[in-house]
């Protein structure tokens, strides 16, 4: 076997967990990376709004978004914490991904940050191609990134990040092939511009390159190695203020794979596996242009719209749309969600509204994120 099935199952099992493909007839040649779990939105707050968060206002969650707003939040310091059951559609019960974040700003223009996610897949039984059952295993994910973000000008910020990512899918030796737990690094730049006012209104954009780092391998082949999801973001928001009690923000995210498409097979065996080494070969950096190249390139950019009611900084309604290609997976979904503030704490609900039937049903459906973050040393009272 030129791979084995441990690999295969695992790229299978993450790549439904976070397309939610569809049954369909037609057929797809899905951009599939390792890691995909650093392209779910662990954040309940942007969850609400269709995973909209490139442009939104800063929070204890912007790491996870755009590190560059950090610098404009009111408070000096925050740390959020958030919960996501995963695929609870599916009747799995031990599957979640949870996540921790936090900031402190060293000065009012410059800002320090941490964050952690972490993925866990529940118990697997490995088969091999016949079926015959090998062993259970606990696959399991997580990242952590540190970053420094600071204002270049009033309106301006930079952020930029450093993660380290551990995934282990397996262990173990299956037919001579040793498998082991994969390691990557990456980074991140990202841009945000505020041109809000003093009282909140005003429109504001963000630009966020993240997941920017070497491929990953799960066994110790120098050829066997993948793609990490590197991503290109574009976000933007306005907010009206209809009194001082009383605003509502309305955004739209677009987000671009920077990872290119797999070979078509042609099912001429010799052509099939150049193309494919051809593929797995390429450097890092040359791939992101890669992306841009071919067709489909652009059918990996995703379009999240969304909008958030504000009362007072106390209470918030949530509403969003996001939309993929259907050749990509045809994640098509509304989503719903609302805050809380009571003193120094933020508390966020948002829910995947279900859609679909039978076996065009959306995996993802009912999927619920529950976060929690706390002001830990409130600042300036500027509304933003």
């Amino acid at each position: 076997m030129k791979k084995q099935t441990i690999v295969y199952s695992f790229v299978l099992l993450l790549t439904f967990s976070i397309t939610g493909l569809k049954a369909q007839t037609s057929s797809v040649n899905v951009t599939t990376t390792a890691v995909p779990f650093l392209r779910i939105n662990p954040d309940a707050r942007g969850g609400g709004m269709g995973d909209l968060g490139i442009a939104t206002s800063p929070d204890a969650n912007s790491s996870f978004w755009n590190l560059a707003k950090t610098p404009f939040t009111t408070a000096n310091d925050a740390i959020g914490v958030t919960y996501t059951p995963w695929l609870k559609d599916l009747g799995l019960n031990d599957v979640y991904l949870a996540s921790l974040a936090g900031y402190h700003k060293i000065s009012d223009d410059k800002a320090i940050s941490a964050s952690i996610r972490y993925f866990n897949l529940g118990n697997i039984q490995f088969t091999d191609f016949a079926g015959n059952a090998l062993n259970t295993y606990n696959p399991r994910e997580f990242s952590f990134d540190l970053g420094y973000s600071l204002k270049l000008s009033d309106q301006l910020g930079l952020g930029i990040a450093l993660r380290y990512i551990n995934s282990n899918l397996a262990s173990g030796t299956v037919n001579g092939v040793t498998y082991k737990a994969g390691n990557a690094v990456s980074g991140d730049v990202s841009l945000f511009h505020n041109g809000k006012d003093q009282s909140g209104k005003g429109f504001t954009w963000g630009l966020s390159l993240s997941n920017l780092g070497s491929k990953i391998s799960y066994t110790d082949d120098p050829l066997d190695k993948d793609y990490i999801p590197a991503n290109l973001g574009l976000g933007f928001t306005y907010t009206t203020v209809f009194d001082p009690s009383n605003r509502m923000t309305f955004g739209l995210d677009i987000n671009k794979l920077l990872v290119p498409a797999p070979p078509v097979a042609t099912g001429i065996t010799s052509t099939d596996s150049a193309a494919l080494a051809s593929y797995r070969s390429s450097s890092v950096i040359s791939s992101w242009f890669k992306s841009f190249s071919g067709t489909g390139s652009f059918q990996t950019v995703t379009f999240s719209l969304g909008a958030e009611y504000n009362y007072n900084d106390l209470f918030f309604l949530r509403a969003g749309y996001f939309y993929e290609n259907p050749s990509q997976g045809d994640r098509q979904f509304f989503s719903a969600g609302v805050g809380f503030k009571y003193e120094v704490a933020n508390i966020n609900f948002s829910y995947l509204v279900p859609s679909g039937n039978g076996v065009t049903r959306n995996p993802l459906s009912n999927t619920l994120r529950l976060g929690i973050s706390f002001d830990l040393d409130k600042g300036s009272d500027r509304k933003f």
